[in-house]
């Protein structure tokens, strides 16, 4: 009987559609995470603006998120904006085009962050860096793509 449930359960997954990764980032200077929905909860720690956060599940005026470590928390869904941003996860090259043999425009440190503009084919993303220009990294060198 364990079997056949679990083919059932198998066989359910199979046809529940996809649903998309959302990303969002803090919008506010600095946001408290807590380890419940709830301002009287334990507070965990505190991420600052445009830190970028994967939303897991949203409850009411709450947000339970992941970051880039694995860590899941909730947040004050009014202290997080629409802005996209990305971690770099490892030190990359910031090239001028979606190639490995064009042009370097910077190097970004781990944990630096980027903003976000297109994922495109082939494994790169396009981002905006700090001076407003736009460039090309790795999509393995970032989470948040």
């Amino acid at each position: 009987m364990t079997r056949l449930r679990y083919l059932l359960a198998a066989g359910l997954w199979a046809v529940l559609p996809a649903h998309a990764l959302e990303y969002l980032a803090v919008s506010t200077p600095a946001a408290i995470t807590y380890d419940a929905p709830s301002v009287q909860a334990k507070k965990l720690f505190v991420l600052g603006r445009d830190f970028p956060v994967e939303v897991v599940v949203s409850v009411d005026k709450w947000v339970k998120v992941r970051d880039y470590t694995g860590a899941l928390a909730w947040i004050e869904k009014a202290q997080l904006g629409d802005k996209r941003m990305l971690v770099v996860t490892l030190p990359a090259e910031i090239h001028a085009a979606a190639q490995d043999a064009a042009a370097v425009l910077t190097r970004a440190d781990k944990g630096s962050l980027l903003e976000w503009q297109e994922t495109l084919p082939g494994g790169w993303v396009k981002v905006r860096l700090p001076n407003n220009a736009s460039g090309y990294i790795r999509q393995t060198q970032v989470w948040g793509a």
